[in-house]
């Protein structure tokens, strides 16, 4: 179980200021703990201590940088059936899809650990022209400065990790604000980090009211902000960032093609679009949202993830056997039910799933869905998924990219030569072959393009993007 309350961490500090965010239990509903709240003189000391960090970070050695690192690794499996459980009960999330994102959340700072002592340089050859004869020039990278890190609800332990990771890894001091609706997981690893010989003020942990958080996106002493969340809020944020750095990581309505020469492999696919539509309630920026299937594939496999779909057990998140647990809030799901009614009012099916009870939203599946409806345009975030046909690759590729969005798609194709066209002509930060987009592995770049944002993560990316180059040339004579 939870502990009862839950401090905040400011310049590396455990401060129980209060107790007035109140984290429910997202399937019962009820209060499961309380958490301390910052306010706007907690954030600004924050980020002044995270200043005053900064010289104490440039000369902390990459191998003492590591070692906090492993001991989070270490603690982390220490406190793996806490850190699940904990996931479990204040996002919803379905515990095996808990135990896997700690797994995760793990992964990240093991491979944060290797790159902490790679942050290398190079040597530029300048002889390019005789007036640069005797010159020699180097580049290394050096931490661009305190970071804002703002984290949403749905992998609160495994993108907050991308974020405080790869700054551990790069030496900059930080300010985190964790989704209030799942801050737990976050002020755990605040725990685990005070355990450490950190400079005082490389981190703070604050949970606080969006509307009450200015300061973690205006504010000017921060040079750089990393947001994952909405676009809606994400390009606002980006808006009134100033001349800071903005990394975004924001929605998407991904795709997966399934290519006509799939057929003596349906069993496979279903299994991973069921898995890419549907796990976590679907609330995933890269979950599987349009299926796109070739004609002479279509009705086998539409009849086989009909079945699929409704055999996914719907219920409470803590039992073993349930795959769909539910959304993060009865809003969300009345939204997403919304959508739901408008596509079906417009000509849409429903040919699996379809009902609403509360915060619970059955895995559902829809077909005949116009594509001008908010349920095709928009982010469903949720666990509802829409299978249509085509008959050629071109106009398949065509219709994936009619999205404002562009972050992850997957395609299901034998062919080399449709995957390599699908690589080059899908606007997304990245295609997925023969497996959905919903596929991640933390040290590979991850982000997106048009409405999907901004910047790569990944660590060794973020950790690009948390240094600045800094060029030195010598004259050899003088």
């Amino acid at each position: 179980m939870l502990q009862k309350t839950y401090p905040y961490y400011l310049a590396n500090e455990p401060v129980a200021a209060n107790t007035d965010l109140e984290v429910t239990d997202k399937f019962s509903g009820e209060v499961a703990t309380r958490v301390a709240m910052a306010d706007a003189a907690a954030i600004d000391k924050a980020i002044g201590l995270a200043v005053d960090a900064m010289p104490a970070m440039r000369a902390y050695p990459p191998f003492k940088r590591q070692a906090v690192l492993e001991h989070c690794v270490k603690r982390f499996r220490e406190r793996y059936d806490e850190l699940a459980l904990a996931l479990c009960i204040e996002a919803g999330k379905p515990i095996n899809d808990s135990k896997g994102e700690v797994t995760r959340l793990i992964d990240t700072f093991k491979v944060a650990a290797e790159e902490s002592v790679r942050i290398d340089g190079e040597i530029i050859n300048l002889q390019i022209s005789p007036r640069a004869n005797g010159y020699h020039a180097y580049v290394k990278r050096v931490p661009i400065g305190p970071c804002s890190f703002i984290s949403p609800f749905n992998f609160p332990l495994n993108l907050t990790a991308h974020k405080v990771a790869p700054a551990i890894a790069a030496g900059v001091p930080f300010v985190l604000k964790p989704a209030s609706r799942t801050p737990v997981g976050a002020l755990i690893m605040g725990e685990i980090l005070a355990e450490t010989d950190l400079p005082k003020g490389a981190f703070s942990i604050l949970p606080a009211h969006r509307d009450g958080a200015d300061l973690f996106t205006t504010d000017e002493r921060f040079k750089m902000l990393s947001f994952t969340g909405s676009p809606a809020v994400g390009w606002e944020l980006k808006r009134k960032a100033g001349r800071k750095k903005v990394i975004l990581e924001l929605g998407g309505n991904a795709a997966a093609i399934v290519d006509g020469d799939q057929g003596g492999k349906l069993d496979y696919v279903v299994e991973r679009l069921a898995f890419g539509a549907f796990y976590q309630s679907g609330q995933s920026c890269i979950g599987v949202q349009r299926i796109l299937a070739h004609a002479s594939v279509y009705d086998a496999l539409r009849e086989k993830l009909i079945a699929k779909t409704k055999s996914l057990v719907m219920g409470d998140p803590k039992h073993e056997k349930t795959f769909v647990g539910p959304m993060i809030s009865e809003s969300e799901a009345k939204r997403l039910a919304g959508w739901m009614e408008g596509a079906v009012q417009a000509g849409a099916q429903i040919v699996a799933g379809g009902k609403v009870d509360g915060a619970m939203f059955e895995a559902t599946l829809l077909e005949g869905v116009k594509r001008d409806t908010d349920l095709y345009r928009k982010e469903a975030f949720g666990p509802v998924a829409i299978l249509e046909r085509f008959n050629d690759f071109e106009a398949a590729l065509a219709q994936v990219n009619d999205s404002d969005f562009g972050l992850q798609a997957g395609v299901f194709t034998d062919s080399l030569a449709h995957a390599h066209r699908a690589w080059d002509a899908l606007e997304v930060g990245g295609v997925v072959i023969n497996d959905v987009p919903s596929f991640r592995v933390d040290n590979m770049p991850y982000g997106g393009v048009k409405d999907s944002g901004l910047g790569r993560e990944g660590v060794r990316y973020a950790i690009e993007d948390m240094t600045e180059l800094r060029l030195m040339v010598m004259r050899e004579t003088w």
